[in-house]
């Protein structure tokens, strides 16, 4: 690494210590080790279950049972008169009874709450000694968990190799398991590899409703999960895992959470031996995000719909805890991503998120966001690298299709200066169809690229519509090929401005930050607003002054300020309209950058040192547009904006001071000079005697000079 790269990675780091928000543990466990790796995908075993589960009232039973078809009705009858003579009331009590490997539970038809679980933990269970969470449940080791089950878990599967656990009904609602809002899980399956999970529903936790810990093989599928305060299905440490044709809505955080996947990938390129986490053919819907993985490393997820939350999918690098950061090698292709456009956060303004679970209608619609998340996203990326995003249908957006940001090694715990850069890179976006659905209907996303402009290798598809930056390295026809070569260290400072502001929530302090748009800031209450017009306002005054005082002789330096005063309002009203501005900021810095290098023309002569720099500032800001808008200049570790804006608050001083001392000339700010303004007493060029002749009172009465072309004056004040 050059020392100059090292020097802007120290001060990446320090700006992350100082202006990041605390990050706060979406998700906090046990220290884990990842699996070895030897396990395998488990099959579903068809045939007599091992172990029966049942509640004992025969009408209720007939009754749930009477419209499934003839064969699978028959089959019920048949369990449940097995159950009622040696099965069991509670899944917990068939988990317990499970003694070898390979067994299999069937759950018949019936609600079941586990009655003996739900209490409060007593005596032994009630003292146990463990560091609590940010939430406030405690992180227990396992053996503490195999010690104290139902401390957090409603069912508990600790330990059982190859369980396969199913409901017997025609649809997965006809067996609930209901925590009622009294258990962190409905279900923990934890060191319990190759455990299948099928056809049913989980739900009412303050948690997770299906919770997969450190395993090598496990599959859900066809499961329903609702309800809960986090997660509906949550897989950590794990391997060799299988989502299919799942389910889940109403969670505070997301729908499916593959955290911490098995890093199995780290260190490749795009092509890679196997992902150690498959999903398809589910659906996540009404989530603060569909689907969400920190650490979601080496996961292939295809053919699935994330639609009406606030975010369709996630991944990130931003909380500390996680084995496999920083994330990486999530493959995502065929997935339907649409209308993510909810806005849960009124929820937690108006008081909802703050009673109780029960109280909080879930059952209803409520969904108490637990993160903070930009609203009307398609797919967001915040710190990951070597992601795929290819051939999916993102539509229907009312923020962005694509979200790309980077997020510092200190962010997630990590202090090494090596590693402060380390996202997001090599994010390839191609042949997505954007803005139209699988019908080919016209649902336009409002943009399709926000990017914060960190990063190298990324590259999007050629035919993204609307974005910012509006210029973007695009993707060869092969992997890993890029038009021009992007390495930022640092994104845009506004966004990065934003994104600090934005982080600062916590739904339990009921804190929504304020200049946020994620949260309802609107106008002048938005960040970046505030941020153009303060720009603008001090810009307007300093150079106002100056022309004044300077410069209103010039008639360049006239024409050049009015257009940088169009230029300063043009980038305050791109800065209202957000997505929507296009070309409208990158006009804006043209505008800006010819005002300041016609004044820096100008200046140069009376006070070359500022002139000249006025003049850089003015070629930065014009190729902070050409950054902006045409291409993104390669080969330079900070965007031309970061510089423009040191330059700028160092120029806005100088002009301070120079405009303050106008009495004072130096030897080239004489009258007469092609430069020099006009001022009390002065008397303009154009009126000055040519150089080497008489005074004009000397002249009146001096003969004539012999006819020839009068001096040519040196410089045209314009």
């Amino acid at each position: 690494m050059s020392w100059t790269r090292r020097l802007l990675v120290i001060l990446a780091a320090l700006a992350a210590a100082l202006l990041a928000a605390p990050a706060a543990q979406a998700h906090e466990e046990r220290p884990v080790t990842l699996p070895d790796g030897t396990g395998s995908v488990p099959v579903y075993r068809t045939g007599e279950p091992d172990l029966l589960v049942c509640k004992t009232d025969r009408a209720d039973f007939e009754r749930r049972v009477s419209g499934f078809p003839d064969a699978l009705r028959e089959r019920n009858l048949k369990l449940f008169e097995r159950c009622r003579k040696s099965g069991y009331r509670h899944l917990q009590q068939a988990v317990d009874a499970v003694d070898r490997p390979g067994m299999n539970i069937a759950v018949l038809p019936g609600l079941y709450e586990e009655e003996p679980s739900l209490p409060k933990p007593t005596g032994e269970c009630a003292r146990l000694k463990a560091r609590k969470s940010q939430l406030g449940y405690q992180i227990l080791s396992y053996a503490q968990q195999a010690r104290c089950p139902h401390n957090q878990n409603l069912v508990a599967v600790l330990g059982k190799k190859d369980l396969q656990i199913e409901g017997t009904g025609a649809e997965r609602t006809d067996v609930v398991i209901d925590a009622k809002y009294q258990k962190l899980n409905a279900i923990r399956a934890d060191g319990s590899d190759g455990v299948y999970f099928r056809n049913f529903t989980a739900q009412r936790t303050t948690f997770n409703s299906l919770y997969v810990l450190a395993q090598d093989g496990f599959v859900i599928d066809s499961v329903l999960t609702r309800w809960n305060d986090e997660y509906g299905f949550l897989t950590f440490a794990s391997d060799h895992g299988l989502y299919k044709n799942c389910e889940s809505y109403g969670n505070g955080d997301s729908g499916i959470y593959p955290g911490s996947a098995s890093d199995i990938n780290d260190g490749y390129g795009y092509d890679v031996p196997r992902y150690s986490i498959e999903i398809t053919g589910c659906r996540s819907h009404h989530n603060m995000v569909g689907y969400s993985g920190t650490a979601g490393d080496s996961v292939y997820v295809h053919d699935n719909e994330f639609d009406h939350n606030m975010g369709g999918a996630s991944m990130d690098s931003a909380f500390p805890g996680h084995p496999g950061l920083p994330q990486n090698h999530a493959r995502f292709e065929r997935n339907l991503i649409h209308d993510n456009n909810a806005d849960y956060y009124r929820y937690v303004a108006d008081g909802t998120c703050a009673e109780p679970p029960v109280d909080r209608g879930y059952e209803e619609g409520v969904v108490c966001p637990q993160i903070s998340m930009p609203p009307g996203s398609g797919i967001i990326t915040a710190g990951g690298n070597w992601n795929r995003y290819e051939n999916n249908w993102i539509y229907g957006q009312q923020r962005a299709a694509f979200v790309l940001t980077a997020v510092p090694a200190y962010i997630r715990g990590e202090e090494a200066l090596s590693k402060q850069a380390d996202t997001s890179h090599h994010n390839r976006y191609a042949g997505n169809h954007l803005g139209v659905d699988k019908a080919g209907n016209s649902r336009p996303n409002r943009t399709d690229v926000w990017w914060d402009g960190q990063g190298e290798g990324n590259c999007w598809q050629s035919d993204a519509g609307p974005s910012s930056p509006r210029a973007l390295p695009a993707c060869g026809a092969e992997r890993g090929a890029v038009s021009g070569h992007a390495d930022r260290l640092f994104g845009e400072p506004v966004k990065l401005a934003q994104l600090l502001v934005c982080a600062d929530y916590n739904v339990q302090a009921r804190r929504l930050p304020a200049g946020c748009d994620w949260y309802g800031a609107r106008g002048i209450e938005r960040i970046e607003v505030q941020i153009a017009l303060t720009v603008a306002v001090v810009l307007a005054l300093v150079g106002g002054v100056l022309w004044w005082r300077r410069l209103r002789g010039s008639r360049l330096a006239t024409v050049v300020t009015g257009l940088g005063a169009i230029g300063l309002g043009l980038d305050v009203a791109g800065s209202t309209m957000g997505l929507s501005a296009s070309y409208v900021p990158a006009l804006a810095l043209l505008l800006t950058g010819v005002w300041w290098t016609g004044i820096g023309l100008v200046l140069r002569r009376e006070r070359p040192w500022l002139g000249w720099t006025t003049v850089v500032l003015g070629a930065l800001t014009l190729l902070d547009a050409v950054d902006k808008a045409v291409f993104m200049i390669p080969w330079i570790p900070l965007s031309p904006a970061w510089v423009r804006g040191l330059l700028g608050v160092v120029w806005v001083l100088w002009a301070v001071v120079a405009a303050a001392r106008h009495g004072e000339r130096d030897t080239t700010d004489a009258p007469g000079s092609p430069d020099a303004p006009d001022a009390p007493g002065s008397v303009d060029a154009s009126d000055a005697p040519a150089e080497g002749a008489a005074p004009r009172s000397a002249q009146t009465s001096a003969p004539a000079p012999a006819p020839g072309p009068a001096p040519a004056p040196e410089g045209d004040a314009s």
